[in-house]
């Protein structure tokens, strides 16, 4: 390794600061206290932008196959992730989500998603009639419909903030404005170049996020894949609109796309917002229209 000043040596670097990269750090950590470990973030902001640019869902597990990795993720990382609210106070609630047929040509697939809840494990998921869906969200309208009680809404963007905070605590570092700019590979460990630092470490956990692609292609590991970025837009309903939607609404997602649907969500804050569509983004963390 070059010598240089801003030398850092560590048993583990972390590349990437966001939710999944600081929760990895904090499993790491929780595991083995006295591991050094260090995280390098290219912004001057944890959770900069995939953590602090989503609907704030909880999600309960009710679209994944049984059995499937995603099931059992979904569905493990649900009970942590609520205890780890529990435990921190970090802003979240259990309000339950309505999934809505608007067509009969919808039940098929409605019906399916109902047994694949049943299989992984959901508690208290109901099938909706009209009235029964009314009753819920008044102002939704359907031929059938689905209740998930376990669905629920958080602020992962606090969640992010305190994840910081308890990797701080075991004497970790969370370094920001360091973008991985090249990998060395060696025997006896990885050699990670930022714009001013150069970190040797036993081990690399890349969680770059939309960068993941471009950093896995600094290492031995280089292919052919690349992350094609799309946008995903919302609307945010008027204050004098949002007693139309109590909670979440969401739609029977069409199997021919890889994607929940536009759907209705209650933030944290109380603001409530309609969406996502899909964009093809000029920018990977182009959050405007114009970047």
């Amino acid at each position: 390794m070059t010598s240089q000043a801003s030398d850092y040596k560590a048993d583990v670097v972390v590349v990437g600061g966001g939710i999944v990269g600081l929760a990895t750090a904090y499993a790491v950590l929780k595991k083995n206290p006295k591991t050094k470990l260090v995280v390098l973030e290219k912004e001057s902001q944890v959770g900069a932008h995939q953590t602090r640019h989503n609907s704030g869902v909880i999600h309960s597990g009710l679209y994944y196959k049984p059995g499937s990795l995603k099931a059992k993720n979904c569905l493990d990382g649900y009970a942590k992730l609520l205890e780890f609210c529990r435990e921190n106070n970090v802003a979240h609630e259990i309000c339950g989500k309505v999934v809505v047929a608007t067509s009969q040509a919808e039940l098929a697939q409605l019906e399916m998603l109902y047994q694949r809840g049943i299989a992984n494990g959901l508690t208290g998921i109901r099938k909706l009639n009209r009235a029964e869906i009314h009753e819920i969200e008044p102002s939704c309208s359907g031929v059938a419909g689905l209740f998930v009680p376990q669905t629920g809404i958080v602020d992962y963007g606090e969640m992010v903030d305190v994840l910081k905070q308890k990797v701080l605590a075991f004497g970790a570092d969370v370094l920001m404005n360091q973008q991985v700019v090249q990998i060395d590979e060696r025997s006896d460990g990885v050699v990670a170049h930022t714009q001013s630092r150069v970190v040797f470490a036993k081990n690399l956990v890349s969680c770059a996020g939309l960068q993941s692609d471009r950093v896995a292609n600094q290492t031995e590991s280089a292919h052919d894949l690349r992350i094609l970025p799309f946008r995903g837009e919302y609307f945010e309903l008027e204050p004098s609109a949002k007693h139309l939607v109590r909670n979440l609404i969401y739609p029977v997602p069409d199997p021919n796309f890889p994607f929940l649907g536009v759907h209705f969500t209650r933030r944290i804050d109380g603001t409530i917002e309609c969406g996502p569509n899909a964009v093809l983004a000029f920018a990977r963390e182009g959050y405007r229209k114009t970047d």
